[in-house]
Parts: structure tokens; sequence; C-alpha cells
């Protein structure tokens, strides 16, 4: 008799809804698991089911190559129970649809998420008659349309919502520029990074209130030949002038994150490693 090794089922909270980008890049990652996807509204949302348990892990947009970094995302970092232990890179093809049979001249409104409003801003120069509206999630806007049966309403979208939801694609890739790629984080419960392991390290801190300061900083991790990927300042709510760095590097093997976390510590307030993990696959 041949035994069945039953997948192990993961259940990965993602904002948004089936047929969402979070929901791909949550499979492109997760191969060797069943993926079971949690919705959810807000990436509040997100983070209070992993803390809740209602989810083994979130899944959390971080930044854009068009629009960005998405700043309300790195306050959660901040001040949720939990820490980063991946990162997944995905292509965003973001494709115009409405319910077959539509012309795109018909269509008077387009909804769809505002970070996917923003990555097809030159296309809809060239229709002005239609007024772009933001919602909660592209998969959500696919959705209703499909529910609405208004062929003057369209949405925003993957394919993979398309196709889910019955709906035409009158116009695909849409987005501005075709080197559009969204950073996710893979979000797991808890602080403790110490049983973690990866080429690089998430991590938080604020400067003392001194001019330079924060280039005392960057000049030590310099000097320790440390690799930085990304630095991002964020200001500090109810302290006026005062910033938060959330800052992105690689362990190439120079230094150990100890090492490095010791040059640095004295030099810094508030210092937090937000996770230890490995450096994620480029498209």
């Amino acid at each position: 008799m041949e035994t069945t090794i039953a997948t192990k089922e993961l259940k990965v909270s993602i904002q948004g809804y089936a047929g969402a980008f979070h929901e791909a890049a949550a499979r492109a990652h997760f191969t060797d698991q069943k993926v079971v996807t949690v919705p959810a509204h807000t990436f509040s949302d997100v983070v209070a089911q992993v803390e809740s348990d209602r989810s083994d892990v979130g899944l959390m947009a971080i930044e854009n190559t068009l629009a960005g970094s998405l700043m309300a995302n790195y306050d959660l970092l901040q001040t949720a129970n939990l820490r980063i232990t991946a990162e997944v890179y995905l292509r965003i093809r973001l494709n115009l649809m409405a319910l077959p049979g539509t012309d795109l001249s018909q269509l008077r409104e387009v909804y769809s998420h505002p970070v996917a409003l923003m990555q097809c801003r030159e296309f809809f120069k060239a229709w002005p008659r239609i007024e772009v509206i933001e919602a909660v999630d592209t998969a959500l806007s696919a959705r209703e349309v499909m529910e609405k049966k208004d062929p003057t309403r369209g949405a925003i979208a993957s394919s993979a919502a398309a196709e889910l939801y019955g709906l035409e694609i009158l116009a695909p890739g849409i987005e501005t520029n075709k080197l559009n790629h969204t950073r996710f984080l893979v979000l797991e419960k808890g602080r403790d990074h110490s049983g973690d392991k990866g080429n690089k390290v998430s991590l938080s801190f604020s400067t003392s209130h001194e001019s330079g300061s924060l280039h005392k900083v960057l000049n030590v991790l310099a000097a320790y030949e440390i690799n930085l990927t990304k630095i991002q300042s964020k200001p500090i709510v109810g302290r006026p002038w005062e910033y938060r760095f959330h800052v992105d590097f690689l362990l190439e093997g120079h230094v150990t994150l100890e090492q490095a976390l010791e040059a640095i510590r004295p030099i810094t307030r508030e210092l937090r490693v937000l996770g230890v993990y490995n450096e994620g696959d480029k498209p």
C-alpha cells in the first residue's frame, strides 16, 4: 500500500482577497506548503491576525519600485509583536478589466488600491472621462465589478483576479513603468530573532537630536564594510523633528551581527533588530 505524505497547511494573512498580489507573493514563496490565505481588510488587520494566532504568518508589502515605500507599514513594524523572517519580490503587472463584452470607451469609473492607481497614472491621461477611485484592494475591486454588473465600472488588478471573477482584460500591463516590482515581508509572531538565520538584517534606531548623528552611524557601518541596501527615515510621533531610521543591510562575512550591533549601539537610541532572514531573489 502506498503512503501519501500530506502537505503541511500554512495559514497566511494577506492584505486583500483571493486574486490579490499578496496572495500571488505568498504562493510564490511558500512553494513546499499548502497555502491557505486569510484575508485582511488592512495591514493592521494582518498584524492582529498573526499576533492572535489566527494565522501562522503574515505577508506585508513594504516598498514598490514605482510608488516607493509604504510608510505606514514601517510604523506597524515598529509596534507589532512580530519579526521579519523572509522577503519576497514580485513583478507587478496591472491590468484594466471589466465585464465581458465591455468596450474601454464605456468605462466611467475604475477602482483599485491607491498604490496600484499611483502606478497607472500615465495611462489614464488618455482617458479623462474615466474617474479613478481608491478602494481597499485590487482583487476586491475586481470582485465588485463582477457583483455589481455595471458595464461602466472597471477595476485594476491581476490577471488571476480577472480569471477568478470572470472579467475581461481590456488593457493589459497598464503600469507606467514595466520594471514594476513590489517587495513583501514575511512576518512571524514574536520579536526574538536569536534562532533565525540569514544574510540580511533589518533594524531600526533613533539618534540624538544633534547635527551629524546619523552620519556617525553610517560612518561606523562603512568602516565595518557593511553593505547597506536601504535606509528609510520616519518622523517619531510626539517628538517633533526627531526621526527613527529603518535600515537593511547584508552580512557578507566581514563582521557578525553582534559585532555590527555593538559598534553602533553607543551612538544610537532604541536600537531594535526587526528581523534576520535570507535575501530574496529579485526578478
